[in-house]
């Protein structure tokens, strides 16, 4: 006999109460991958210290539809010594996500926290796979606090709003 709990995530069950609320990952893909080594071969020699190595991370959520959305994980990394660029690295990685069942105030911080926090180990990878390929030591990202991105987002545009010009 099945109960109200074998009933799928995010459908109604028999009071017409909705279910647990789902986040659930359709699709992953890589939108836009590149890597340059525009000193190659020279900028693959050793060195005596670490190049200096800017990181960028940016992240962009869609409607698909009323449930689906999609958001991309932008990571840029650009390691340089002196004034020579040893290797530019830009990935734009993708996901498609099913999200039901959750309050409307709570849909930004999934958008922009939970969905890039499920994303970022495979894009981290992606980064890995490419500098060691392209010959250098592979750039291990460290983990990046995506609340904390959208706490400095959020407080960057209310500052943004009180000082609009009238």
């Amino acid at each position: 006999m099945a109960s109200k709990d074998d009933a799928p995530v995010g459908a109604a069950n028999g009071n017409g109460e909705t279910a647990q609320p789902s986040l659930n990952v359709l699709a992953q893909y890589v939108k836009d991958l590149s890597f340059e080594s525009p000193g190659a071969p020279n900028s693959l020699r050793g060195r005596d210290k670490a190049p200096g190595i800017a990181i960028n991370v940016n992240v962009n959520a869609n409607p698909l539809s009323d449930k689906q959305f999609d958001v991309n994980l932008t990571l840029n990394a650009k390691a340089s010594f002196d004034q020579e660029v040893l290797f530019n690295v830009e990935l734009v990685y993708g996901g498609v996500f099913a999200i039901a069942g959750f309050p409307q105030e709570h849909m930004l911080p999934i958008l922009f926290i939970e969905c890039p926090r499920l994303l970022f180990p495979f894009a981290r990878q992606i980064i890995v796979e490419a500098t060691r390929n392209g010959g250098f030591p592979p750039l291990m990202l460290d983990p990046i606090d995506f609340a904390q991105m959208f706490q400095q987002k959020l407080a960057e545009d209310q500052a943004a709003s009180k000082v609009k010009v009238s």
